[in-house]
């Protein structure tokens, strides 16, 4: 993250080093226009003496005054500072020049550009402060930029940390009174049939893994987030009679080599079960999953009972929004449809990576 975050300062000096070495260029290339025969050093000398104020300049704006005044908002201190700063050095380097050539000429002498031309054009101390408040002007957007574009990443990376923190938190909110109840029902199955709560505790055992270790990948292959949903319904079915209707529907084939980031489509799969199912009513749970054109789509249908508040949703459902504009900005679609009040559907199309 680092490395990124200093990419828009890399760039930022290298434009800068573009920029005053063309400048530098610039009486070179203009003896060459004017058809001069040699380029004479004292004339080049001549042209670059005269850009040095303004490389001063930008050096003490761009690594003083943009940072600790304008960036820090203190706007009035800037504007007068810099004002100060151009009209002293301008006025200060003509009055300067003007002395030198009187000296000169009362001396009989020459001036100092004995062959061709300069490159740039003397000008008069208050037009020098015109350009260099240009210069200045042009600076600071260039440094307002770079900076936005450093917030921005800065931004994203702390969201990306957050996001992992959340992630983090989400694989222990698989609902933790699932995993309690199903050690209650497991203890209640010693007795009944040893059998099968020797499964269930393999069950169990391989959802604790695939949350501890398994999804610490960024992306985990689709067939193995369909297997521990399978997992977790065989568990839940322990739970329930045979009134709640739970069907999980998986298109053939799937790619081998597809991949998603894990623990995606099971906060909607749990969220069916806690808040589609009642012990009272005839209820159901229905998972489609299919793979389609680079695309994995998910819908997940659950009855409503409208006798208990509906809760769809909650901080689960929350974060794995947020997850998902995070992971795929636009590309992706998530669409709750709770307009029924008897069925509570969800449809998630996200595209699959290929390993």
């Amino acid at each position: 993250m680092a490395r990124n975050t200093n990419k828009p300062a890399i760039g930022e000096g290298l434009l800068y080093f573009t920029v005053w070495s063309m400048a530098l260029l610039v009486p070179i290339l203009n003896s060459k226009m004017m058809s001069e025969e040699h380029i004479y050093l004292v004339n080049l000398f001549t042209a670059w003496s005269k850009l040095l104020p303004y490389i001063l300049i930008f050096v003490i704006n761009n690594s003083i005054l943009v940072p600790h005044l304008l960036f820090k908002h203190r706007y009035v201190a800037y504007i007068m500072v810099t004002v100060v700063m151009l009209v002293a050095m301008f006025f200060s380097l003509e009055y300067y020049q003007n002395s030198i050539q009187r000296h000169s000429y009362a001396a009989g002498g020459e001036l100092y550009i004995i062959h061709g031309r300069a490159s740039f054009t003397d000008l008069a101390w208050h037009w020098n402060v015109l350009l260099g408040m240009f210069l200045l002007g042009v600076n600071c957007a260039i440094k307002y930029m770079f900076k936005s574009i450093n917030d921005e990443q800065r931004m994203i990376a702390l969201e990306r940390q957050s996001l992992q923190v959340e992630m983090d938190y989400l694989k222990y909110q698989i609902n933790p009174h699932f995993f309690m109840n199903t050690l209650n029902n497991i203890h209640a199955l010693v007795d009944i049939d040893p059998e099968a709560a020797k499964d269930t505790v393999i069950e169990l055992s391989k959802m604790m893994r695939y949350v501890l270790y398994d999804s610490e990948s960024a992306l985990i292959k689709v067939s193995n987030d369909i297997q521990f949903i399978e997992n977790y319904i065989n568990l839940m079915r322990i739970r329930y009679t045979d009134k709640v209707d739970v069907r999980l529907d998986v298109e053939e084939p799937l790619p081998m080599n597809a991949q998603i980031p894990p623990l995606l489509l099971i906060v909607f799969v749990e969220n069916a079960f806690k808040h589609g199912v009642s012990y009272n009513k005839p209820s159901f749970v229905h998972i489609n999953i299919r793979i389609a054109e680079s695309r994995l789509y998910c819908e997940v249908r659950n009855s409503r009972h409208l006798q208990s508040p509906d809760k769809s949703g909650g901080v689960g459902l929350d974060n794995t929004k947020k997850r998902l504009r995070l992971l795929f900005n636009d590309d992706y679609s998530l669409r709750i449809d709770d307009k029924s009040e008897l069925e509570y559907k969800v449809e998630l199309s996200i595209p699959i990576k290929r390993c």
